[in-house]
């Protein structure tokens, strides 16, 4: 298959940048170094889904999806994705993503701009990927906010938990700064990560909740310092129901708000 130059450029930044970028999403850290059939898959992939893309735009004048991978086997959680990153298309063609990124062996993160080739270069679990429209009325301001450096940072909290509480602010994990900046775009009155969530709520957001044990919990805890529960109600974090913002969740809001908007795409 023949890839496209962004598609190549993104390659030579991820081949350039093995072994000294930090920057993971929910996923163990690692040093190894991609197989020749891992990047294969990993760029048809991205190849499979630009063309996905493109003719989303061609057809409807799509320009900013929610777009899901599968970085790590969540089964035992019943999820199938594990983050998203905001794709949008560039004016001058091309789609580029922003997304929320750990620091490795941190609690910090940071806000990222890849292509797709380097979105999918992640060692994942499954390669497949899914995405989902935006509905119309904030589609606009969505791909305003996304291009614009202070507003896409502006509810971006640094102090990172995986497992960060759906509706707290001490921490936030990838998904979650992905779903309030949406709430930023939508809402013109939404200035701060608290007023982000109570818009969520009015608009029938509903988390996940995980069922993770107390063992599971603190063996987590100590031994990574990108995982932390402490900001979870306390009837819910000794029951072990852990609610979060996962990908799944989001994809089947997106779907509740506009039927028909996923699409799925393989390897």
């Amino acid at each position: 298959m023949k890839y496209s130059s962004s598609l190549r450029a993104g390659l030579a930044v991820f081949v350039l940048a093995l072994g000294c970028s930090g920057a993971h999403a929910g996923r163990v850290c690692t040093a190894a170094k991609p197989s020749a059939e891992l990047i294969g898959r990993s760029l048809n992939l991205a190849q499979r889904t630009a063309n996905s893309l493109e003719k989303a735009y061609a057809e409807g004048g799509t320009r900013v999806v929610l777009l899901a991978r599968a970085g790590q086997d969540l089964t035992r959680y019943h999820q199938t994705w594990s983050h998203v990153a905001w794709a949008y298309r560039l004016p001058e063609g091309g789609w580029q993503l922003v997304h929320k990124l750990n620091e490795c062996g941190t609690d910090r993160s940071m806000l990222m701009r890849q292509g797709l080739g380097d979105f999918f270069l992640d060692d994942l679990w499954r390669y497949e990927a899914a995405w989902h429209t935006v509905p119309h009325a904030w589609q606009d301001e969505l791909w305003n906010v996304l291009q614009d450096k202070a507003r896409v940072a502006a509810l971006h909290e640094p102090l990172y938990s995986m497992v960060s509480y759906a509706w707290g602010t001490r921490y936030q994990q990838s998904n979650q700064w992905a779903i309030e900046t949406l709430a930023l775009a939508a809402e013109p009155g939404v200035l701060t990560r608290q007023q982000a969530q109570g818009w969520l709520r009015l608009r029938d957001y509903r988390p996940d909740t995980l069922q993770i044990r107390a063992l599971t919990r603190l063996g987590g805890r100590a031994t990574t310092a990108k995982v932390a529960f402490d900001d979870h109600p306390n009837a819910q974090r000794f029951s072990d129901r852990i609610e979060t913002v996962t990908a799944d969740s989001m994809l089947a809001w997106l779907e509740r708000l506009a039927p028909g908007g996923l699409r799925r795409v393989g390897s």
